[in-house]
């Protein structure tokens, strides 16, 4: 069993939270207050509520569910409870559009995982799981061509620790793909400008960005 606290209690984070308990890790959802998480319902019991600050500082690995576009200056604000700890970046950073959709990059050229790596560099940064819906994250045996769940990170150790936890939301080894080192993050960051197309097109269903072969 793996203590693992996911920083955010949106849609994201508690799906997570839902399956990785249910793998058996002990679960902590951070929000961002004392009692920001509480309100949610329908979750385990055995899934806990802390703010973030907490739920970094007591959790053996840490998942970034918090909106892209801000988990930068958050994260570094927890930098020392961070250190010597993996960190597994799903979010993707992005300006919603007028419709309220992912629209442009904040950090063309690079990504977030590479912008928390240089921030935070006592941490194992590895990115993952920010190229489909969240409900695929978790269920990824739903589609009906299977998907593709990406890795990129410095630490060989820390991507092969992300690749058993992602075996127990349901992921079969030959559909994780190791692209290599942090920087490889801006391209599977870069494939978000695709969804809003693909959700007004076709609404909110399930799908990923995923490699054919």
């Amino acid at each position: 069993m793996t203590s693992i606290g996911i920083l955010g209690a949106g849609r994201v984070g508690t799906n997570l939270a839902s399956k990785l308990a249910a793998a058996g890790h002990h679960v902590t959802l951070g929000g961002r207050g004392p009692e920001a998480a509480t309100h949610v319902s329908g979750l385990a019991p055995q899934i806990a509520f802390a703010d973030q600050r907490t739920t970094a500082r007591t959790a053996d690995i840490v998942i970034n569910a918090t909106p892209g576009d801000s988990s930068l200056d958050r994260l570094t604000d927890l930098r020392t409870e961070l250190a010597g700890k993996i960190l597994v970046d799903v979010s993707n950073a992005t300006r919603d559009d007028a419709d309220g959709l992912p629209g442009d990059l904040c950090y063309p050229g690079s990504s977030l995982a590479e912008k928390l790596q240089a921030a935070l560099p006592d941490t194992h940064v590895v990115k993952t799981l920010n190229t489909m819906l969240f409900m695929v994250m978790t269920a990824p045996e739903t589609l009906a061509t299977p998907p593709t769940a990406y890795l990129s990170g410095d630490d060989d150790h820390a991507k092969s620790t992300v690749t058993g936890l992602l075996g127990d939301l349901g992921w079969q080894p030959e559909r994780i793909e190791d692209l290599g080192d942090i920087t490889t993050a801006r391209a599977t960051e870069a494939m978000i400008l695709v969804v809003p197309h693909i959700l007004r097109r076709h609404g909110f269903k399930p799908f990923a960005v995923s490699l054919a072969r």
